[in-house]
Protein backbone atom coordinates (compact mmCIF):
# COMPACT_ATOMS: atom_id res chain seq x y z
CA UNK A 1 0.00 0.00 0.00
CA UNK A 2 0.82 3.47 -0.53
CA UNK A 3 1.32 5.80 2.51
CA UNK A 4 -0.71 8.71 3.05
CA UNK A 5 -3.65 7.99 0.58
CA UNK A 6 -5.92 6.73 3.13
CA UNK A 7 -7.60 9.36 5.29
CA UNK A 8 -7.39 8.10 9.01
CA UNK A 9 -10.81 6.26 10.88
CA UNK A 10 -11.71 8.03 13.70
CA UNK A 11 -14.58 6.65 16.46
CA UNK A 12 -16.72 9.54 16.65
CA UNK A 13 -20.11 9.98 18.09
CA UNK A 14 -23.06 11.10 16.28
CA UNK A 15 -25.63 13.65 17.81
CA UNK A 16 -29.18 13.79 16.94
CA UNK A 17 -30.47 17.61 16.37
CA UNK A 18 -33.80 16.59 16.85
CA UNK A 19 -34.10 14.19 19.96
CA UNK A 20 -30.07 14.08 21.25
CA UNK A 21 -29.86 10.81 20.50
CA UNK A 22 -25.95 9.90 20.55
CA UNK A 23 -24.22 6.85 19.76
CA UNK A 24 -20.43 5.62 18.60
CA UNK A 25 -19.52 5.02 15.12
CA UNK A 26 -16.21 4.90 12.74
CA UNK A 27 -15.65 7.55 10.36
CA UNK A 28 -13.34 9.90 8.58
CA UNK A 29 -14.94 12.81 9.90
CA UNK A 30 -14.18 13.96 13.77
CA UNK A 31 -18.10 15.10 14.31
CA UNK A 32 -21.31 13.94 12.65
CA UNK A 33 -24.44 15.60 13.29
CA UNK A 34 -27.82 13.93 11.91
CA UNK A 35 -31.21 15.73 11.62
CA UNK A 36 -33.16 11.95 12.31
CA UNK A 37 -31.82 9.20 13.68
CA UNK A 38 -33.76 5.83 14.30
CA UNK A 39 -34.92 6.80 17.75
CA UNK A 40 -36.89 9.61 16.63
CA UNK A 41 -37.38 8.83 12.75
CA UNK A 42 -41.59 7.96 12.13
CA UNK A 43 -40.32 4.77 9.81
CA UNK A 44 -38.60 3.01 12.63
CA UNK A 45 -40.77 4.62 15.87
CA UNK A 46 -44.40 3.69 13.91
CA UNK A 47 -45.47 7.20 15.25
CA UNK A 48 -46.24 9.28 11.83
CA UNK A 49 -47.01 13.03 12.10
CA UNK A 50 -50.10 14.21 9.84
CA UNK A 51 -49.92 17.64 10.34
CA UNK A 52 -49.36 18.78 6.72
CA UNK A 53 -50.38 14.85 4.77
CA UNK A 54 -54.01 15.34 5.04
CA UNK A 55 -54.00 18.56 3.26
CA UNK A 56 -51.51 17.58 0.59
CA UNK A 57 -53.50 14.63 0.09
CA UNK A 58 -57.51 16.65 -0.23
CA UNK A 59 -55.15 18.72 -2.50
CA UNK A 60 -53.97 16.04 -4.89
CA UNK A 61 -57.98 14.62 -4.79
CA UNK A 62 -59.20 17.34 -5.57
CA UNK A 63 -56.93 18.21 -8.32
CA UNK A 64 -56.99 14.84 -10.26
CA UNK A 65 -61.19 14.78 -9.63
CA UNK A 66 -60.35 11.72 -6.96
CA UNK A 67 -63.29 10.87 -4.64
CA UNK A 68 -63.20 9.86 -0.87
CA UNK A 69 -63.87 6.22 -0.43
CA UNK A 70 -66.29 7.11 1.92
CA UNK A 71 -68.36 9.69 -0.22
CA UNK A 72 -68.87 7.54 -2.59
CA UNK A 73 -70.93 4.84 -0.61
Amino acid sequence: MKKDTHPEYHRVTVTCTTCGNTFETGSTDENIKVDTCSNCHPFYTGKQKYKNVAGRIDKFNKKYGIADEDEEE
